[in-house]
């Protein structure tokens, strides 16, 4: 049993960090289209907690010099609580986990002209030699080739209002029922129909707990009107929950859905009024896809004169605190049961 445990725990989280050789520029040696930075390397090798970040935050989220100090001060809040930031992006084709400063700056100077990509757009983007923003469906694929378990965003996508018309559904929630990592992010985007993707993640296998409430809750603010599916306590028990999934080899990843933060919180009628006012511009300009929820949160922050942007910094730092504590208390229990072996 022991023997089965540590090949288990092997597979996913060590096998990775051993194809990587330290150093600067290093490429993994069997993983050799991705390059990974020295520190996330060493941080691999040693089982040191990491936290995954997304980047299409900084190059569709929010203009500069906004974008790349919210991007800095996301990674200073990831070390602040004991783990090592690992924000995921391609460039010039090659996707990169962990990215310098001067990186991070050329991405959020490069803004909406990086390619927005999803785990569909990888191999284009490579082929392409491009820039590519990595939207959550494609930082969860990357970060789960090199054995990152964790991963922080602001909120994820989902079925879109009229989806059931549309078919317009975000390969997030494909990714999440494919792909092992745990996803900490402040709900769905309230663009979105919450509902809906709350049941199209439970028929994707999809392991969804809402973070000490038992109210779903909805990016913006902290209530949805539904109910949490679980409820978590505590990082101790989200890690507890992640290594269940590991060691019952699900395929299918996490979603840790935390609250906003009541002083961030936004008013409910607020927002909704100005989604509202934005998914109908959005109809009638013909902005739908990948376009539509970069128009529609830039719309929501323009009507709600710039409260909305303000509540998806602090959320998204929020997350960025507890997504560390998290991946901690992983790292934590992982080093236990190694020990007891």
């Amino acid at each position: 049993m022991a023997d089965s445990r540590l090949a288990i725990l092997s597979r996913h989280f060590t096998s990775a960090a051993a194809d990587c050789k330290a150093g600067s520029g290093s490429f993994g040696q069997n993983l050799g289209w991705i390059k990974i930075s020295p520190e996330v390397s060493e941080a691999l090798k040693h089982g040191t907690p990491i936290v995954a970040l997304e980047s299409t935050i900084i190059s569709h989220g929010m203009p500069y010099p906004q974008n790349f100090e919210t991007a800095k001060e996301l990674e200073v809040i990831v070390r602040e609580n004991g783990a090592v930031p690992a924000t995921i992006a391609i460039l010039d084709g090659i996707p990169c986990i962990g990215l310098t400063t001067e990186e991070l700056e050329i991405l959020a100077r490069l803004g909406s002209k990086a390619r927005k990509a999803a785990s569909r757009d990888i191999a284009l983007v490579m082929a392409g030699r491009e820039n590519g923003a990595t939207t959550v469906s494609a930082t969860m694929y990357l970060a789960s080739k090199v054995g990152i378990p964790v991963f922080v965003t602001g909120g994820i996508g989902g079925v879109h209002r009229h989806g059931e018309n549309t078919m317009d559904v975000s390969s997030d929630l494909t990714e999440l029922g494919n792909t092992p990592v745990a996803v900490i992010s402040a709900g769905i985007k309230s663009i979105l129909d919450i509902p809906r993707t709350l049941e199209y993640l439970e028929t994707q296998r999809v392991t969804v707990a809402a973070y000490r409430t038992d109210e779903f809750p909805a990016f913006f603010t902290q209530t949805s009107g539904c109910k949490a599916p679980a409820r978590v306590e505590s990082p101790e028990h989200c890690a507890r929950v992640i290594d269940a999934n590991i060691r019952l080899e699900q395929k299918s990843g996490i979603l840790i859905a935390v609250p906003i933060p009541r002083e961030h919180s936004a008013s409910g009628s607020l927002i909704e009024s100005a989604i509202q006012q934005a998914l109908q511009e959005a109809r009638e300009k013909k902005i739908t896809g990948n376009a539509e929820t970069p128009f529609l949160l830039a719309r929501v922050n323009e009507l709600t004169g710039g409260a909305s942007l303000a509540s998806n910094i602090a959320l998204v730092k929020n997350n960025a605190s507890i997504g560390a504590k998290i991946a901690v208390s992983l790292a934590q229990l992982q080093k236990r049961s190694y020990n007891r072996l």
